[in-house]
């Protein structure tokens, strides 16, 4: 029943998102903490995974997912990425079926100019979800010593990060020192 679940879930993800794996990001993150399939922490800690693997992001959490959540992992990746897939695959079916006829509707460039501006707001609501956890893991009050370094690395290669991109430093790059600094910072603290 998980892998039925799993495909279900995943497919109304992929059939209420517009706008690419960030703006599924607050869908996702509320069915896969609803279903108590994973805990934010980690699905924030797979999200900076994915974004450094090769692949469609939403594929990436996908699949990770059905690995994790199903019995035999293998088929849980497999319902769960179908699932994700399956709604652009028939969507993207019909619409090149009936694109020309359509191309020109004031109804159609309606509804992508109202589309715009929702896909903004989901990207920035799961930036901003994402910063709350990564830097607030928890209340600032009772964080440790080494949980208030963390949150200064985590700040400072946020800004480092910020301002490479600003100059036009190739994202690769980035990906790479970010990583270098915080396996340094996890072996000296």
């Amino acid at each position: 029943m998980i892998y039925l679940e799993l495909f279900l879930t995943f497919f109304k993800i992929g059939l209420f998102t517009f706008g690419g794996g960030y703006a599924m990001l607050p869908l996702i993150e509320e069915e896969i903490t609803a279903n108590g399939w994973m805990a934010l922490e980690q699905l924030v800690n797979f999200i900076a995974v994915s974004e450094s693997t090769p692949g469609p992001f939403a594929i990436n959490i996908a699949t990770y997912v059905g690995s994790q959540v199903a019995p035999i992992g293998v088929f849980g990746s497999a319902c769960a990425t179908l699932g994700v897939v399956m709604p652009s695959f028939i969507i993207i079916l019909i619409v090149a079926k009936i694109y020309d006829k359509f191309k020109n509707s004031k109804t159609v460039k309606g509804v992508m100019t109202g589309l715009k501006p929702a896909v903004v707001g989901l990207i920035a609501n799961a930036i901003i979800s994402i910063a709350i956890s990564v830097f607030f893991p928890v209340s600032l009050v009772s964080l440790s010593v080494f949980k208030t370094l963390q949150f200064y690395v985590s700040l400072a290669i946020f800004g480092v990060c910020t301002l490479l991109a600003f100059k036009k430093v190739h994202p690769i790059i980035i990906i790479l020192l970010s990583a270098v600094v915080g396996i340094a910072t996890g072996y000296l603290l």
